[in-house]
């Protein structure tokens, strides 16, 4: 493993440093230009478009934060890079505009979404992508699967893993009970060999993170939002992936 001292160094802006209020909306290029210059590190979300280009985008719709709609899946990434979000004259990026946006200025870590249904086209396209890539970069996910395949198809890029422990919210529902158990305890670890772990700062501390701490691997907590969970950030991991504030 090679030295990822540079994904602690900084705080990370989640989804870049946006702010809906001043028209800054999360994972566009105003976000991503706000982190670079206030000299955080970046956070971002791809998802996959019909003709397996990745997207810079959180949701798996496009109601919510643009002026599109439908699922980001069923559209090819030419017509999603012509998506304006809401209020602003911002649209959509795909992967390669951001690498070519930000050029090595900044850290990137990008998360892979995923339905859990075993397509591992967005990590291996990530992963293609990032090949060429020369500046700080780290791809992570929820899924396991997506980190397999990434480690399979570019050891070299550095991979992490996205966790929590309760696996309450209404997105987790298809998920079994000993999958759930699988992923707070980060039992894919001898399929994955994740490189750092983001655990969910409200279930810090955890035994999971323990263990990465005493294993020499830097700890996330993510998404700090106040300070009560600056305070636990601080206590149980190395740096904060943050929103809704400026460190």
């Amino acid at each position: 493993m090679g030295d990822l001292s540079w994904l602690i160094q900084r705080p990370v802006a989640h989804r870049g440093l946006h702010d809906a209020s001043c028209g800054v909306i999360e994972n566009s290029p105003s976000a991503v230009e706000a982190a670079i210059a206030g000299g955080f590190s970046v956070e971002v979300d791809i998802q996959l478009a019909r003709d397996g280009e990745a997207m810079v985008y959180h949701d798996f719709a496009l109601d919510r934060l643009t002026q599109g709609s439908g699922l980001l899946a069923d559209q090819p990434s030419a017509q999603l890079g012509q998506v304006r979000f809401r209020a602003t004259d911002d649209r959509m990026m795909s992967l390669p505009d951001l690498l070519a946006r930000v050029d090595g200025r900044a850290p990137l870590l990008i998360e892979i979404k995923s339905a859990f249904t075993g397509d591992v086209r967005l990590a291996l396209r990530a992963a293609n992508l990032l090949a060429g890539y020369r500046g700080p970069v780290a791809l992570m996910s929820f899924d396991p699967e997506m980190i397999s395949a990434v480690r399979e198809a570019a050891p070299d890029i550095a991979r992490g893993v996205v966790a929590e422990w309760r696996y309450a919210d209404s997105e987790w529902n298809d998920l079994s009970a000993g999958t759930k158990h699988m992923l707070r305890h980060l039992l894919h670890w001898p399929k994955t060999r994740f490189q750092f772990v983001a655990y969910r700062v409200a279930d810090l501390p955890a035994p999971a993170t323990r263990l990465a701490h005493a294993l020499g691997l830097p700890v996330l907590a993510w998404t700090v939002r106040r300070q009560a969970d600056r305070e636990a950030a601080k206590k149980f991991a190395d740096q904060m992936i943050f929103e809704g504030f400026r460190p």
